[in-house]
């Protein structure tokens, strides 16, 4: 990476982070899904221990038995590390997606991107720029938010049940693995669209497909069909690997000067 190259990421991160409207968007989704969902869980678990019944069939999924921990907080550990992991990988896509989707079309907006084709960078330069700017957005945020929701669950199960629970192996390939893969995913998919699109709008729309396989796994964990765990995270990673190599191939190869001043 060149100086012109790392100037470029700067300028990209600087004007996300000076767009209040944008970095609102950014800021809110990653609020409810870290602090506000689980804070919430975390009381009726504690508060209406009558609720907890609801959490039964999943419990019998857990390799815990009974005599190990208590039921409250049996469920606690169950919200941290196999409920919420699902919850969270809808963070990287949207922060990423929302940093992708200004890349070429926020150009374009602006009156700006003739005069991003006349720098010295060649196409591909550019390309790898945009990319490495959403990318840093999308890990800055999924990392800021991972900190706060860890030290937030274990103040507040610290101070309503007297002992705090430890994350697992879960989030170890989430954060290490999963997402980044996930957040290149939407970033591959958004910048490609970006390139074509005549508004931000319109670019993060093909990213918004992303969210449905999430949602599904949301799903097929309440019901009991299906629970999160180090395995199938580890599975998940991989396909996502494979995934980012087949779009960031097609994507780059797609990109031309007049397909981009259309």
């Amino acid at each position: 990476m060149n100086t012109q190259q790392l100037a470029l990421i700067k300028k990209d991160i600087r004007s996300i982070t000076s767009n209040k409207q944008v970095l609102m968007v950014m800021l809110m989704v990653p609020l409810a899904l870290t602090i506000v969902l689980p804070s919430v869980i975390v009381f009726v678990t504690v508060l209406v221990p009558e609720s907890t019944a609801d959490f039964q069939r999943l419990l019998n999924m857990l390799p815990v038995t009974a005599g190990e921990h208590n039921q409250k907080q049996m469920i606690l550990g169950l919200v941290l590390n196999n409920i919420m992991p699902a919850f969270f990988l809808m963070i990287p896509i949207m922060a990423s997606s929302v940093m992708a989707a200004s890349s070429f079309v926020g150009e374009k907006e602006k009156h700006t991107l003739e005069t991003l084709l006349y720098s010295p960078l060649s196409l591909k330069q550019l390309f790898q720029s945009k990319i490495l700017a959403g990318f840093s957005v999308g890990m800055m945020v999924s990392y800021i938010s991972f900190a706060a929701m860890m030290l937030v669950l274990e103040m507040e199960m610290l101070f309503l049940t007297g002992n705090g629970i430890m994350p697992d192996m879960n989030w170890l390939v989430i954060m290490l693995l999963i997402a980044p893969a996930i957040s290149l995913v939407a970033i591959a998919v958004t910048v490609r669209g970006s390139a074509k699109a005549q508004t931000i709008e319109e670019a993060q729309q093909r990213a918004v497909f992303l969210i449905f396989p999430i949602l599904a796994l949301v799903i097929g964990q309440f019901t009991g069909i299906i629970l999160v765990n180090s395995g199938l995270l580890l599975g998940l990673g991989i396909v996502l690997v494979v995934l980012d190599l087949v779009l960031m191939r097609g994507a780059a190869g797609k990109f031309t000067y007049e397909k981009l001043l259309k």
